[in-house]
C-alpha cells in the first residue's frame, strides 16, 4: 500500500491508488452486505430502546419474553456488525440465515394467534407481505455468503 504524508495531521494517508482499490471492491454484493448490516444493527439496538413491542410477539411457550428480546437484539447487532466487516460477513450472513427462521416463530405466533404488533392489527395481506420479506431477506443472506447449497460448498462465481 502507498502512503503519502498528510500535512495536516502529522501522519500519512493512503494514497489514490488505495482509494481506487477500496472502490472497485465496493461491489453491489458488498453495498447490499453493509447496507443490510447497518439496517440489523438500528433494528437491533431497538430491541432495548422499545423492547415492550418485542416482548409481545415472542410465543408464550418460551416463556421470559423480555430475555428473548434483548437476546435477539444482541444477535441483530452482532451479526449485523459481522456483515459490515467484509472478514466476517460470510459466517455472519449464514448465521443470519438461522437466525431469520428461528425469529420468524414470533411472526407465526403474531399471525397465528392475532397479536397486535406496536399497536397496529395485522391483516392477512400484510402477513404474507412479512412472510416475502423474511424468504428476501434468507435469499439475501444466501447470496451475500456466496453460499451453494447444491454443491455444500462455497462458490466464489456467484
Amino acid at each position: 500500500e502507498q502512503r503519502t504524508e498528510n500535512p495536516c495531521v502529522g501522519g500519512s494517508i493512503p494514497s489514490r491508488a488505495t482509494f481506487h482499490y477500496l472502490l472497485m471492491k465496493l461491489n453491489t454484493r458488498n453495498l447490499i452486505a453493509i447496507i443490510l448490516g447497518t439496517l440489523m444493527i438500528y433494528i437491533g439496538v431497538h430491541h432495548f430502546r422499545n423492547p415492550s413491542i418485542y416482548d409481545n410477539i415472542v410465543p408464550s411457550y418460551l416463556g421470559y419474553p423480555r430475555f428473548w428480546t434483548l437476546f435477539s437484539g444482541i444477535i441483530e447487532v452482532v451479526l449485523g456488525l459481522g456483515l459490515i466487516i467484509y472478514k466476517w460477513r460470510s459466517l455472519s450472513a449464514k448465521l443470519l440465515i438461522v437466525f431469520y427462521m428461528i425469529v420468524y416463530l414470533a411472526n407465526i405466533n403474531m399471525w397465528i394467534n392475532d397479536i397486535p404488533f406496536n399497536g397496529t392489527q395485522l391483516n392477512q395481506f400484510t402477513h404474507v407481505i412479512r412472510l416475502g420479506i423474511q424468504i428476501l431477506l434468507i435469499l439475501v443472506c444466501i447470496w451475500i455468503s456466496r453460499c451453494n447449497f447444491s454443491m455444500g460448498k462455497t462458490n466464489k462465481h456467484l
